[in-house]
């Protein structure tokens, strides 16, 4: 489309705008400032290219440097974009808006500033408040809508003396507004003054040059298509844009302007669709309120057939308790009037008594025979006295738990959401633990997720679940104890449907807190040998030319060196525990732990060539080999490669060597408990011991390791948060 036709359009529109077509009112929520909720004074275009308030940004600024000085309070409300304060101090509002690098810092510091209209954290850069545009053509829009508002009420004159006349005309250059008298006074013929642009009046005086707010002598003539904005010739020769792709200000402004009369055409063009989609709309709420009616009402009658059932369940329990409660009673009240039977005077003794002053021996020993047989047993029962009745009614206890734990769960199901199910290939422990989950066949139609987990303790058979409402797919779990095993659950949201909870994982935590440390390229590190990645958090063993040029010396039953590679960080107390990769392609890899002294001995005297048979003397295959092999190495090790991990013979280590070899975890984890003078071998990915040795901790010690052949070591990273909780709104 040609300019001419680009700018007809725009001017159409305009004149729409102008002639109350399209009525300015309509458009005032587009003119309120997103944190003080009222029309904006002098906006400011963020990065995310929203507009706020310029005294918006320096309270919000204000507010955030005052959680920081109070050490970081998290007890301020998110959910609410504005923050009022009161009275400011204007030397920290200026401060904060020319926060940026210091003068004498060496590190440059951003300011982090939270929109109020998209809810992320948007950097502001070096330069902070300073740097933001002025969003002047909003300011113009909103200066309209006021006036328009306001159509009743008259700018009066600033320069007339009492009573002031209503003023006709405006002075962009003077930001003063004038009647015709005052006009022709501050402006006469002939002088420069009467050259000053003049509009009809107004309170809204812009500048009329847009000045790049880095290089504040320098008028924008450039735009930046990197970063969306305005730059002057100085940002792209040498400053922030020097890279970036920019265009000339005309080339932007007739695409920009083409582009927006086109969108705006558009939606002109699309009033009658949109006012269907609108009467459609409410009947889908007219709809919503009544299945919203529907729902509500067969929840009640479900929850009422619940009421029913437990009302019956609570009917027929209180009637089997007091029916035996009875029972009990009635056998108790039987037992104390046999008791009080055999009180003197009553009962079976007065009885007896009377029966003892029977003179006739033949009918004496007619009754007393019966009655001799009722005392014998009420003897005996004064000797072995038991209760008729039990007082418990422990077999009258009812156990809800599940029935609790089932009605906790209670609520709606859709088969339309699907059961979320955890990945157990990204889920590990570290550090931290990062659990990640997915749909089967890759649908996501869950809005939110809640994540459930557990530390299983043999002691208490159900521990309480912890909550967390996670918005992405994985999630960064801190704080968990060490040497324990967890169960993580998960299940998605909808609105208010939710999924039933996705199958639980357990996964264990480190033995120790982990120890974090990179290679030390300087202590015996051979450079021709070894190759470090840039961040030191890997290792590979190359053969490199001077094996090669002394490929003819090497004899049949002599080995290449061994060449070592330390950690940067010691250990000088405590337990810890840290985890690696090993290349599945790896030679031959060592692994453990190196004192200090040790170091600093093999350093002064180091063996150049490491053979099986280093020691003539010594059995081939006895354990005295090991023995002395190792006594000449710089630290405790494992041995790794070719797929295996192989287990030093000692006598708590299986003396036949097929138990001897086991498959090479994908991932070794090492822990070293300083204190109590031991070192283990882990399978990190199950947290599992493979073998375990005393050692010698009688200086600082440190994690070591050596590599022979074409062999690799990858450290195992710190888990990210950030990444892991942001990586999929990327």
């Amino acid at each position: 489309m040609s300019t001419a036709a680009g700018g007809s359009r725009f001017g159409y529109i305009v004149d729409l705008l102008e002639r109350g077509k399209v009525t300015i009112k309509n458009i005032e929520r587009e003119l309120i400032c997103p944190a003080c909720k009222e029309l904006f004074t002098h906006p400011l275009i963020l990065p995310c290219q929203h507009s706020i308030c310029h005294k918006c940004v320096k309270e919000i600024l204000f507010t955030l440097e005052d959680s920081f000085t109070d050490g970081g309070s998290e007890s301020s409300n998110q959910s609410s974009p504005r923050i009022r304060i009161h009275s400011p101090s204007m030397d920290r509002i200026d401060r904060i808006s020319r926060s940026g690098r210091k003068r004498n810092s060496l590190t440059p510091r951003t300011t982090m500033f939270p929109c109020p209209g998209c809810r992320h954290d948007i950097d502001l850069g070096e330069r902070g408040i300073s740097g933001l545009f002025r969003n002047l053509t909003l300011e113009t829009i909103v200066e309209r809508y006021r006036q328009a508002a306001r159509a009743a009420t008259a700018i009066m004159c600033d320069f007339c003396k009492p009573p002031a006349q209503e003023s006709t005309k405006s002075c962009m250059d003077c930001s003063a507004s004038y009647c015709n008298e005052c006009f022709k006074v501050y402006h006469p013929w002939g002088t420069v003054k009467a050259q000053h642009e003049y509009v009809g009046p107004t309170t809204n005086f812009r500048p009329k040059i847009l000045m790049c707010p880095e290089h504040e002598m320098e008028r924008v003539n450039m735009y930046c298509e990197i970063c969306r904005r305005p730059v002057c010739h100085l940002c792209k020769l040498g400053g922030s844009h020097a890279n970036h792709r920019v265009t000339t200000m005309s080339t932007a402004y007739k695409t920009l302007k083409e582009k927006l009369s086109k969108d705006i055409e558009y939606l002109i063009s699309k009033e009658s669709q949109v006012k269907g989609q609108i009467s459609q709309l409410g009947l889908l709420m007219k709809e919503t309120e009544c299945n919203g009616e529907r729902a509500k009402e067969e929840a009640s009658q479900n929850f009422d057939k619940l009421f029913d059932v437990l009302q019956e369940k609570r009917s027929v329990a209180l009637r089997a308790i007091e029916a035996s409660k009875n029972l009990r009673l009635e056998k108790l009240q039987t037992q104390i009037e046999e008791y009080q039977g055999l009180l003197e005077n009553n009962g079976l003794v007065g009885y007896a008594q009377e029966v003892l002053k029977e003179t006739d021996q033949s009918c004496f020993v007619q009754t007393a025979k019966q009655l001799h047989v009722r005392i014998q047993k009420a003897t005996e029962s004064l000797k072995s006295f038991r209760p008729a009745a039990e007082t418990s009614f422990q077999d009258f206890v009812v156990d809800v738990a599940k029935q609790e734990e089932v009605l906790g769960d209670l609520s709606f199901y859709s088969n339309g959401l699907d059961v979320p199910e955890i990945n157990e290939e990204k889920s590990k422990m570290y550090n931290k633990a990062v659990i990640s989950w997915e749909y089967p066949g890759k649908a996501d139609s869950a809005d939110i997720y809640v994540l459930e987990y557990r530390k299983l303790n043999k002691d208490e058979e159900s521990a309480t679940w912890q909550e967390i409402e996670v918005c992405s797919k994985s999630k960064v779990i801190s704080d968990l104890d060490n040497n324990s095993s967890y169960a993580f659950r998960v299940r998605g949201y909808k609105g208010s449907i939710c999924s039933p909870w996705s199958r639980e994982v357990i996964l264990h935590t480190p033995p120790a807190p982990v120890f974090s440390f990179l290679f030390d390229d300087k202590c015996g590190y051979n450079s021709e040998h070894l190759l470090l990645n840039p961040r030191r958090s890997s290792v590979e063993s190359r053969a490199g030319f001077p094996l090669l040029l002394g490929a003819e010396r090497i004899q049949v039953g002599c080995y290449t060196t061994l060449d070592y590679i330390i950690g940067d960080t010691g250990i000088a107390k405590g337990k810890h525990f840290w985890a690696f990769h090993v290349e599945a392609h790896s030679y031959l890899v060592k692994v453990g732990v190196a004192s200090s002294a040790k170091i600093q001995e093999w350093l002064h005297n180091p063996r150049d060539v490491t053979s099986p048979r280093y020691e003539q003397d010594s059995g081939h295959d006895s354990g005295s080999e090991d023995t002395c092999f190792e006594s000449s190495q710089p630290f405790t090790l494992v041995t790794l490669g070719m797929r295996s991990f192989f287990i030093p013979k000692a006598p708590a280590a299986p003396k036949d060597s097929a138990s001897r070899i086991l498959p090479m975890p994908s991932c070794i984890g090492v822990c070293l408990d300083y204190d109590k003078g031991k070192v283990g071998f882990y399978d990190a990915d199950h947290m599992k011991c493979l073998y375990e040795r005393q050692v010698d901790c009688s200086g600082i010690m440190y994690p070591a390791f050596a590599l022979m052949g074409g062999s690799g070591i990858h450290l195992e990273e710190a888990i990210a948060a950030n990444h892991l909780e942001y990586q999929d709104d990327i």
